[in-house]
């Protein structure tokens, strides 16, 4: 019997490999067979088991008890596929909790009896382990959910702040799109070597560059004239104690001094022309705090300079109004004490000479009284003239006048200032003695020049008068043969207050060629002179009678 069933290789294979208790009995209860997990539950060796009856293994009521339970599972009130549960006791004396299933099976008209045995114990063991292993999965699942749940709320966080630094980086790059192509500013961005890499529209029209004329070809010299760069280097390159190049190294150079912000530049556009910046270049720095490259911003300050200049010139122009009042306050003192010293002798003399023939004593010193009241009329006609001249306040009055007639005129009023013997002579050439031209200015040049050539020259000496007029042109000649002007002394001789150093005895303002200078300009003329010491002064004027200057 024990040979057909080891010999059957499928009982074999299934007794071996089972993973339940399987014991084999006879239709006499004789144990034939178990397998090792049989032997593993109760502890016991093959050898015990083979030969004994199965009843040993079981409670005295198993029988019974298997019966009742067959009965319920037929009608359905145990489940099918549950066996009946024992306690049975192993070779150790523990406990077994086993659930037990019987099958009948016939081989070679023999019958079995197979019992299956399920040690509840393990089963337990592992349903704990599974529950157990199961709770700890829950909870894994439940901290990695609270993990998942807590990455994602980081998650959504960084998303936020991501997307607020985003839409706060494009608000930035809108502004500064912005700035960038609607700033009035020139701004242009270089590398360290100072070659142009970005230009704003402002630069490209203020310049007359397009972008692509300049990025990658130029530096930021070529807008700049090689002498303001040099005379920048060598102020710098002074400060730094080490030579400094004419080129971008003078914007270094200033960055390193300080002096890279706000600096006055003369700007030079494509066509040529210039114009006045304020310019700022600062170096731009990575997160180490190297400079990568140099931005320039510059502002157009022409209209700023050009007021500036205005102001400066109209603050140097009331300089010298204020320098020509304090000299005219001056020079009064002194040139008018020898005429109303003059005129009060003059009238306490008058007072002495009561009879009838000193008629000629007192015609004598009326004739002084007149000269000095006429020299202190001019002399104030003079400040009056220059201080309109400097303040821009006077403008010729044109009109057609006989000239001859005019300078005859005034030959008889400056008679009175003739040294002892001394004559005027006058001699006008062509029949033509009508111009176009300020009669009031005009005299006012003839009067100052004859008294000049009457003042400056010797007793019995003559003062010469010439005039022409040839078609258009006008022209008046007034010489002397007096003391003369040295010829160091010739290029000062109009301004303002000069005197000759050989006239210093002799009274005057300095006044008097400065005023007939600007009233020949004035009226579009021009004056030459010719003057050696010793040998008198010849001044020539040139009119056209149109007022067109010659």
């Amino acid at each position: 019997m024990d040979n057909i069933l080891l010999n059957t290789q499928l009982f074999h294979s299934l007794f071996k490999h089972a993973g339940c208790g399987i014991i084999v009995a006879d239709a006499a209860g004789t144990i034939i067979y178990v397998n090792g997990v049989a032997q593993r539950q109760f502890a016991w060796p093959d050898s015990e088991f083979v030969h004994k009856q199965i009843g040993q293994f079981f409670p005295a009521d198993f029988d019974n008890r298997y019966f009742a339970w067959e009965k319920n599972v037929a009608t359905g009130t145990v489940p099918d596929g549950d066996g009946l549960v024992v306690s049975c006791i192993s070779n150790g004396g523990h406990e077994l909790i086993l659930e037990v299933s019987i099958s009948s099976i016939c081989l070679s008209d023999i019958d079995f009896k197979v019992y299956y045995l399920s040690d509840l114990g393990d089963k337990q063991k592992t349903e704990e382990s599974l529950i157990r292993l199961n709770a700890e999965l829950e909870q894994k699942v439940q901290d990695r959910s609270h993990s998942i749940a807590f990455m994602v709320e980081q998650l959504s966080d960084q998303i936020k702040e991501t997307q607020r630094k985003e839409s706060a980086l494009q608000r930035a790059n809108n502004y500064l799109t912005n700035v960038w192509n609607f700033a009035g500013a020139i701004i242009l961005v270089y590398d360290t070597a100072g070659v142009i890499q970005f230009v704003n529209p402002a630069a490209e029209k203020a310049l007359g560059y397009t972008a692509a004329e300049l990025i990658g070809l130029h530096t930021a010299t070529m807008f700049h004239e090689e002498e303001e760069l040099q005379k920048r280097s060598e102020e710098y390159g002074e400060l730094l104690g080490r030579p400094i190049q004419p080129d971008f190294e003078v914007f270094v150079a200033a960055n390193a001094l300080g002096r890279n912000i706000d600096q006055e530049w003369q700007f030079v556009r494509s066509n040529g022309t210039k114009f006045f910046v304020s310019l700022s270049i600062t170096g731009l720095k990575d997160l180490y705090n190297n400079v990568t490259g140099y931005l320039g911003i510059a502002i157009d300050i022409t209209e700023k300079k050009k007021s500036e200049i205005e102001l400066l010139a109209a603050l140097r122009k009331e300089k010298e109004l204020n320098e020509l009042k304090s000299r005219f306050v001056s020079m009064a003192s002194h040139e008018f004490r020898t005429p109303l010293s003059a005129v009060l002798s003059s009238a306490y003399l008058l007072s002495r000479y009561i009879k009838a023939e000193e008629q000629p004593q007192r015609d004598k010193h009326i004739q002084n009284i007149v000269s000095s009241v006429t020299s202190l009329t001019e002399i104030l006609n003079d400040f009056l003239s220059v201080g309109k001249i400097e303040e821009g306040n006077i403008n010729p009055h044109f009109t057609e006048f006989d000239v001859k007639e005019l300078i005859e005129k005034i030959i008889k009023e400056v008679n009175h200032l003739l040294k002892e013997n001394q004559t005027i002579t006058y001699v006008h050439d062509g029949s033509d003695t009508v111009i176009y031209l300020d009669p009031s200015m005009l005299k006012h040049i003839i009067r100052n020049l004859l008294s000049n050539a009457i003042k400056f020259s010797t007793d019995e000496s003559v003062v010469e008068v010439h005039s022409d007029k040839t078609g258009n042109i006008f022209t008046l000649c007034i010489k002397d043969y007096g003391i003369g002007i040295p010829e160091s002394e010739h290029g000062n001789l109009f301004n303002i207050f000069f005197r000759s150093s050989y006239a210093t005895n002799i009274q005057g303002t300095g006044l008097g060629l400065h005023i007939v200078k600007k009233y020949v300009e004035l009226m579009g003329g021009n004056i030459d002179f010719k003057s050696a010491i010793g040998q008198g002064a010849e001044f020539t004027i040139k009119f056209n009678s149109k007022n067109k200057l010659i």
